[in-house]
């Protein structure tokens, strides 16, 4: 069972920059972790749970990535497969941006980015809090 810890949240002024990490361990079915696709997800006080940026490897130095309107421009995707890790940069923040975070994975990219509330993903990690300061 693959499990995903998410880190690097806090607190930062509007302007600011932070960057999340996701790390996955444990055990990957016979799958390495580089297969999945990861996604990233917000959660603000009274509101759905929200897509916020998807990432895919597809081999060699490719990666495909996606964003919500809301941050794109804004954040950027990367990911570290030695050490299993996927990265969300987020600069130019805003009071909105103020939200639990939390990464997912699922072998299908398409799915991750067509997630809506009551469909399920492979594994979540807990999240980590991102609060943006006016």
């Amino acid at each position: 069972q693959v499990q995903l810890v998410e880190s690097g949240g806090g607190l930062v002024q509007a302007g600011g920059s932070l960057r999340l990490s996701c790390t996955a361990s444990g055990r990957t079915s016979g799958r390495t972790f580089s297969s999945y696709a990861v996604g990233w997800f917000r959660q603000a006080p009274g509101k759905e749970r929200e897509f916020v940026a998807a990432l895919r490897w597809d081999g060699g130095n490719t990666y495909y990535a996606e964003f919500a309107d809301s941050v794109q421009g804004r954040f950027i995707l990367s990911r570290d497969n030695s050490i299993n890790t996927v990265y969300l940069q987020m600069n130019s923040l805003k009071p909105e941006d103020t939200a639990d975070y939390y990464c997912a994975a699922d072998r299908s990219f398409t799915v991750i980015r067509t997630w809506s509330t009551g469909r399920s993903l492979e594994v979540w990690g807990q999240g980590t809090l991102v609060t943006v300061s006016s």
